[in-house]
């Protein structure tokens, strides 16, 4: 076969004022066939034939008008589907070896008859125009603290010009999470851009039901900074782009400083939050330039932050419970009956009455949950013991495994006692300390001594006598005269 480069020989010893048949001969041809080629005046390749034949027989000929006729009806259905039908209408016709010769006759025709596809035109973004914002899970990663798993969420905030970008952790796509982590990055931005996008967050777009775009929450919050509300269209994450690709490339950039740091487990959220600063601000680091661009067009922030929690007032139940947001957390038992306010916020949530704020509390994150503090109901459980078997919220009645032990130890023991046996313990835990009870019960259960609620105040009132009092505090005499010396030395200066 001659190749273009045996040609390009040919043509080249021609111009010299070689003889044809030295410069075929020297090209590696025979004199007729450069004549040929010279004659052509083409390479080899150009005059090579298309290939548009086929080397054997179409299996699928056919059929292949009834599988065009399901595709024209259902362009969405897959070839493999197609396939197994074929071999399912005509048994023993069709081998799986055959799947891919399918597959491809369906890819062209999707290429040259099917449906058109969805077209994505690129945009032109403009410095202090647009803010885009989502959340997205940091699960992947794999981060502990203090060696225990740490489940949580990343509200990402990103410019599209300049791709600035920041965000903060939280635990829940909540209306409080994104007020907060959205406050958050414009007072760290110093300002404010024109417009703000976000995904449709249910804390933020209403569903198809409400005549109104955005929930009336947001669009306080939105007009507090002045900013133009967007929102993306229904399963188009890409309207959401720069942050959709930021997050990718944000938690890429977190998993190889992990990495190189050697460990995913931090000493407290503290130690964490650190780090993710430090990746923010590396990730930045690039971006100044155009980041500079956009802050001289960012308007000025409002004289304060609006702010995040939702106050809800509640009626306390006579179980010493309140209800929020499809949870259940326990209150002092002085205030049943009576109304609170319940400040909720994206981590916490505060209960106050009377202008005080009484509790402060972890907030639960999603729905029918409980969070029921002993101390709050310790006192009439005592004087009730026969509730505490089925008490509905019972599992957060043991503040640790030690005391789960000591229930099931005494439960063996003294199964008709142990209910009040069991809370005395718990009392004390409640009006001495829990950290001491939890202690000496480990210390019981280790040397396999048996538990009680006498045992254990014994063990806290020497515990107690060991203490040193603070009314024994030895004085040492102070010798005023060694300040004689100060003023022997300043008279001696002078």
């Amino acid at each position: 076969m001659i190749t273009d480069q045996q040609i390009r020989r040919l043509i080249s010893l021609m111009q010299k004022s070689s003889t044809l048949a030295i410069a075929a001969a020297k090209s590696g041809m025979d004199e007729k066939t450069a004549r040929k080629y010279l004659k052509a005046n083409r390479l080899p390749s150009q005059m090579k034939k298309e290939h548009d034949w086929r080397t054997r027989r179409d299996p699928f000929e056919t059929e292949w008008d009834h599988v065009r006729q399901m595709l024209e009806l259902n362009s969405g259905l897959e070839a493999k589907t197609i396939f197994e039908y074929l071999q399912m209408i005509n048994p023993g016709t069709y081998q799986d070896g055959q799947l891919r010769t399918l597959q491809r006759r369906i890819k062209i025709w999707r290429a040259t008859e099917g449906p058109p596809k969805e077209v994505f035109f690129p945009q032109e973004h403009h410095p202090g125009e647009l803010s885009e914002s989502d959340f997205t899970c940091m699960n992947s990663l794999g981060v502990t603290i203090a060696r225990q798993r740490f489940d949580h969420l990343f509200y990402h905030f990103v410019l599209t010009y300049s791709n600035w970008e920041t965000g903060s952790i939280c635990f829940s796509e909540s209306f409080e999470a994104l007020s907060q982590g959205l406050q958050n990055a414009l007072w760290e931005l110093g300002g404010v851009p024109e417009s703000h996008r976000t995904d449709r967050l249910s804390a933020a777009v209403n569903n198809m039901t409400n005549p109104a775009e955005f929930t009336q929450r947001y669009n306080g919050l939105m007009n507090h900074y002045k900013l133009h509300a967007q929102r993306i269209n229904a399963r188009q994450p890409n309207e959401n782009g720069d942050v959709e690709q930021s997050h990718n490339r944000f938690k890429q950039a977190l998993d190889q400083s992990l990495m190189l740091r050697g460990s995913r487990d931090f000493i407290s959220r503290h130690h964490y939050d650190t780090f993710v600063e430090k990746v923010l601000t590396q990730r930045n680091a690039g971006r100044h330039i155009r980041f500079e661009e956009e802050r001289k067009l960012l308007r000025q922030l409002p004289a304060s932050r609006l702010e995040s929690s939702n106050r809800i007032n509640v009626r306390v139940r006579k179980s010493s419970t309140i209800a929020v947001a499809g949870n259940v957390y326990s209150v002092d038992s002085r205030l049943r009956d009576e109304w609170v306010q319940v400040r909720l916020g994206a981590e916490y949530l505060e209960v106050w009455y009377s202008q005080r704020c009484i509790e402060r509390i972890p907030r639960l994150y999603g729905k029918k949950k409980h969070h029921v503090q002993y101390r709050h109901i310790i006192d009439w459980l005592v004087r009730k013991p026969g509730a505490f078997a089925n008490y509905r919220y019972r599992s957060d009645l043991f503040p640790s495994l030690r005391f789960r032990m000591a229930y099931d130890f005494l439960r063996s023991v003294i199964p008709g006692k142990a209910d009040l046996e069991y809370l005395k313990i718990l009392e004390l835990a409640a009006k001495e300390s829990e950290t001491a009870v939890d202690q000496i019960l480990e210390n019981l259960i280790a040397n396999q001594i048996p538990v009680s609620c006498e045992a254990v105040k014994t063990l806290l009132s020497q515990q107690r006598d060991d203490l040193p009092s603070v009314r024994d505090v030895t004085i040492d005499e102070v010798n005023i005269s060694i300040y004689d010396t100060l003023l022997e030395d300043v008279s001696i200066a002078i």
